[in-house]
């Protein structure tokens, strides 16, 4: 249980790395500011979240035995850190719509590691 609790943590921190990455990105003025030199450390931040994610899946599955689990922690992650840093960075409020996937896409993750 604890190689799959710090797997989880590792999917967490990954996914942090490339969300703020994507959330840096969407503030570029356009898509060939991206390819700038300062903006380099994106590419980094991308690199370092996907080979955490590797890491983590690896982990996940060796502790689990069952990839859906292990795809549900990941989607999680995304489920609880994507709105946090979408609020952070753009001030914006989710609408009805975006609520309920949220909602339901937290009921799913809870059902999906709950009833294994």
């Amino acid at each position: 249980m604890q190689a799959l609790v710090f797997a989880l943590g590792i999917l967490i921190v990954a996914e942090v790395l490339n969300i703020l990455a994507e959330m840096f990105a969407a503030q570029l003025p356009g898509v060939a500011s991206l390819f700038e030199r300062q903006n380099l450390f994106l590419f980094g931040m991308v690199f370092a979240g996907c080979s955490l994610l590797l890491v983590g899946y690896s982990m996940g599955y060796g502790a689990a035995k069952n990839i859906w689990v292990v795809t549900a922690m990941s989607v999680g992650g995304i489920l609880v850190v994507e709105p946090i840093l979408a609020w952070t960075f753009f001030h914006q409020l989710p609408e009805k719509g975006a609520i309920v996937g949220l909602v339901l896409g937290a009921i799913g993750l809870i059902a999906t590691v709950a009833w294994r």
